[in-house]
């Protein structure tokens, strides 16, 4: 039997009391380690993180704070190469993909710990000026915020194992609340690999940063008013949670980032082979191909005009057809696996689906797998789909196939483009591509009511621009409606979810010895 990966809890490393769940190369089919949290005293663990953890983040102020992150990012770039490693064997990503989740994670640490010195060496912040209640100035109201008195129990999806962990955990950390991650079980092994090393390098306070790993019953049950939960994953998982009593009855405050079918967008007025035609080819086998298309923000559907949809969807089955596909371990591989066989029938199911409503326009079946048995790899390849009736294609707006995917679909005008987009019901981003700024800055706001992010590629940004589906810490990520109506990252806004804000009414001299 291979190793059983032990979780932290309680400011020590224990192990679950069952046989646990086998992690598995994706390629290969072989099991890696396990993973078990049975048996584990959550509320126990839980109080430690609370009482221990978060009194000694909330002894220090937000630059020691910053410090204590840029000390833990140390840790993380000097065991990089073994974070590579593992989500080669564990997630089947090749190189660049891997580099997406793990540098990912290492860049938005980094960003946390700069931003740090933007903030007051102080233990609380101020929102806003002072408002003066009584006519003499004697009396007045200052908003403050505190870091909250509970933890952050952070619940992650598959497909981000490093990221995932350390965009909620950089800001958590950064305003004084006590982390506990629930790693998705397929690929928890990179996440608990790294809090391993963070934690086995003393560098964070004990009881700041634990990990849970396997199925666990009772995470929710063991949460109190005061915590916070954030949750990224499925829809249907989403209103569990949602419908727990943690959130429904004690008022757990809760961020949620589920389903989504994002869109990219080419505006009218472009024509074959133009700047902003082929920056959208290039984005969107770019999204359909990176991690196999298994990112939350990955493009789903792809609106053209209709004289362009042919050539459209000519000049991205050429570029498709270049994907290799097969083993991460071969040089010659750009495209590996999906994470498990799960998944890999999730995907073909959803396949399925579209199709009923589509027409295959490049087919991921006839790729050849480079180095892998497709009786035991998790893989397929990438697969784009059309509908001419964009309308009637109720499926496509409907269902997120979380893979490497996406289907081209045809608008009348600009109008008829935006209200298909729309179609969505909220979205984590969508991108637009046209050479007129003044209309791809109406588009923008149009689009900003549903979407966390509107993603704009005009020619001048086309080298420089960071991705559609990229999410950087400097932006929010997070969307309304079906994606969860969900907020984090962006900058300083993400401090926001893990402090409480309060009203002091008080005289100028009571407000100024708050310091």
């Amino acid at each position: 039997m291979s190793e059983l990966l032990h979780n932290c809890l309680g400011g020590r490393w224990v192990a679950g009391r069952g046989a646990g769940t086998a992690l598995l190369d994706p390629v290969l089919g072989t099991e890696l380690v396990r993973v078990d949290a049975a048996g584990l005293d959550l509320p126990a663990g839980f109080a430690y993180a609370r009482d221990r953890g978060g009194a000694a983040l909330r002894a220090l102020t937000y630059r020691q704070r910053g410090a204590m992150l840029r000390a833990a990012l140390e840790v993380l770039q000097a065991h990089r190469d073994a974070y590579f490693e593992i989500a080669t064997a564990n997630s089947g990503t090749v190189k660049n993909d891997s580099a997406v989740d793990i540098d990912g994670a290492i860049y938005t640490l980094s960003t946390y710990a700069k931003l740090a010195a933007s903030l007051p060496d102080a233990r609380f912040l101020v929102d806003g000026e002072d408002a003066s209640l009584a006519k003499d100035g004697t009396f007045l109201a200052r908003h403050v915020q505190t870091p909250v008195r509970g933890l952050a129990l952070f619940i992650n999806a598959f497909n981000f194992p490093a990221w995932g962990l350390w965009e909620k955990a950089a800001p958590a950390l950064l305003s004084g609340v006590p982390v506990v991650v629930k790693p998705a079980t397929a690929t928890a092994w990179l996440t608990q690999r790294m809090v391993k090393d963070v934690v086995d390098a003393g560098v964070l306070p004990p009881g700041a940063l634990n990990v849970v790993c396997g199925r666990s019953a009772g995470l929710l049950d063991a949460l109190q008013p005061m915590d916070v939960l954030s949750f990224t994953g499925s829809a249907a998982t989403a209103a569990t949670i949602r419908s727990h009593a943690a959130v429904a009855r004690d008022s757990v405050r809760v961020n949620i980032e589920a389903d989504s079918v994002n869109a990219a967008l080419l505006l009218p007025g472009e024509a074959p082979g133009s700047a902003a035609f082929d920056a959208l080819v290039k984005e969107v086998a770019r999204e359909m191909t990176v991690k196999s298309g298994q990112k939350c923000t990955a493009i789903r559907r792809v609106f053209v005009p209709e004289p362009l949809f042919d050539a459209v969807a000519e000049a991205l089955s050429a570029r498709l057809a270049k994907a290799t596909v097969g083993n991460p371990r071969s040089e010659a591989v750009r495209m590996g696996a999906l994470v498990s066989r799960a998944q890999l029938t999730a995907v073909r199911e959803g396949l399925a689906t579209l199709k009923s409503v589509t027409k295959v326009l490049h087919d991921g079946d006839r790729h050849a797998l480079v180095d892998a048995d497709p009786a035991v790899a998790c893989i397929v390849g990438p697969t784009l789909l059309g509908a001419c009736d964009a309308d009637g294609a109720a499926q496509v707006h409907d269902l997120e196939v979380f893979g490497p995917v996406a289907t081209l679909m045809p608008y009348r005008d600009t109008a008829h483009a935006l209200q298909l987009v729309g179609r969505g019901q909220g979205s984590l981003v969508a991108s637009l591509y046209g050479c007129d700024h003044a209309a791809l800055g109406a588009a923008a706001l149009a689009l900003a009511e549903g979407h966390g992010r509107v993603h704009v590629v005009s020619p001048e940004a086309a080298v420089s621009h960071t991705g559609h589906g990229n999410v950087m810490p400097q932006s929010l990520h997070g969307g309304p409606g079906r994606a969860g109506g969900g907020e984090e990252l962006g900058g300083l806004r993400a401090l926001n979810f893990y402090h409480r804000r309060a009203a002091v009414q008080a005289s100028p001299a009571v407000l100024a010895a708050l310091g």
